[in-house]
């Protein structure tokens, strides 16, 4: 007979597997049908969904605490080690934490659902701080030991490494390397940078690849101020919605109401709320794409390509954040297994890969890692500044920190 606790431990790790396998969609009864027990043996334990979520987020954080200590503690009995070393040791534990607690890692990317009740709603909103000490505690020794360069902001690289590390947990690499390979290296690229010189601000300033993503910056704004139409109205007012409350639970009934519409109004402008949700992603990812486009199309060197595009990402999280929140929410319902992001990020990453290719051919890029895929992914993902940075330090110094780090390396050379 299994006991009692080793029966809910069993229950917590089948739901844990399934969230991640199939998203949040995943019923009470299927999880009781995969332990093999019934509906009410699991209700002894868990008397919600939400029950089960809130533990899980519960041992995430814990585990995140002892990384924390075990890292803080290793840092203060260390030898004047590389502090690459120590900082691919640190992120490569948070990183495995990730990617066993996806589930807890999607709550922390994304507010819980509206209605999810208030211990949730609090632990889901907990900042890592234990984690980021560590990090910055390993970053400032490296500094003192002449490795890490001045004029870099420790405090800003060692919040964007920690996040950079659990992001890992959201499945954008699941498919493709091991956890230790991926967090080695997102760590090293921060730390050393990708390009072989490195690039002065004034230089990247003045770049036919900034300008034109600038140009495709504006034509957003173009289109912001001409976009009256009913259509695009219940759009604004869907996307607005669907980021503040969930796309999950946000019914058109809803969205009628926030917009003064009549339900049935909305259902004949705009169609059921899958259509909807398809038409406000499909414009988020054309109107990032374009940025992309524009880029790569300005016949600028491969560095400065690879900073546009940062810059537009700074932007996509200024004025699409709405649309940014939608996407992690979906991801937390339907895995990175069972959606198609669609044909335009296959293609991105197909063009950012001949990209990557041609700049490392002309000595303009240096990369540790042989894979194409797992560094293209990399450099994607190390192109979006977190979200509290861009809203603590500013666009412009989010950008200026992008520079310091991705390209340039916090590292010294």
């Amino acid at each position: 007979m299994v006991s009692s606790p080793a029966r809910r431990d069993e229950i917590l790790e089948t739901a844990s597997k399934m969230f991640a396998s199939r998203g949040l969609r995943t019923s009470l009864q299927e999880i009781a049908d995969a332990c093999g027990i019934k509906p009410g043996s699991l209700y002894h334990h868990f008397d919600s969904k939400e029950a089960i979520v809130v533990e899980l987020v519960q041992r995430y954080h814990a585990e995140l605490d002892r990384i924390a200590d075990q890292g803080l503690a290793a840092s203060k009995d260390a030898d004047e080690r590389d502090v690459t070393e120590r900082v691919v040791a640190l992120g490569t534990a948070i990183a495995q934490c990730a990617l066993r607690h996806s589930v807890a890692v999607h709550f922390s990317f994304n507010e819980p659902p509206a209605g999810a009740g208030p211990e949730l709603v609090k632990l889901a909103s907990r900042a890592p701080r234990g984690i980021e000490e560590a990090m910055l505690e390993a970053l400032e020794r490296g500094r003192s030991n002449g490795v890490v360069r001045p004029g870099v902001d420790l405090g800003l690289l060692a919040d964007r490494t920690c996040q950079t590390m659990l992001h890992v947990g959201l499945g954008f690499f699941h498919r493709y390397a091991s956890v230790d390979r991926v967090a080695a290296t997102l760590c090293r690229t921060l730390l050393h940078g990708v390009a072989v010189a490195a690039p002065r601000d004034a230089v990247l300033d003045r770049s036919p690849a900034l300008a034109a993503v600038e140009d495709v910056i504006e034509r957003w704004r173009a289109d912001g101020r001409a976009a009256d139409d009913r259509a695009a109205y219940v759009r604004s007012v869907a996307r607005a919605q669907f980021g503040r409350r969930g796309y999950e639970v946000t019914t058109i009934r809803d969205i009628a109401s926030a917009a003064g519409m009549s339900t049935g109004s909305v259902y004949r402008v705009i169609g059921s709320k899958e259509e909807l949700l398809t038409s406000i992603m499909r414009s988020f990812f054309e109107k990032s794409v374009a940025g992309w486009d524009a880029a790569f199309a300005s016949g600028s060197t491969t560095v400065e390509k690879l900073d546009a595009v940062a810059w537009l990402h700074i932007n996509v999280m200024d004025r699409f954040n709405d649309e940014f929140k939608i996407q992690l929410a979906w991801l937390r319902q339907s895995p990175p297994d069972t959606i198609d992001l669609g044909w335009s990020f296959s293609a991105l990453m197909r063009r950012l890969k001949a990209v990557l290719r041609e700049g490392e051919q002309s000595g303009e890029l240096r990369f540790d890692d042989d894979s194409a895929e797992l560094v293209a992914r990399c450099v994607v993902e190390l192109t979006w500044v977190p979200e509290n940075i861009i809203q603590a330090a500013g666009m412009r110094a989010a950008l200026e920190h992008q520079r310091d780090t991705v390209l340039r390396g916090a590292a010294r050379r």
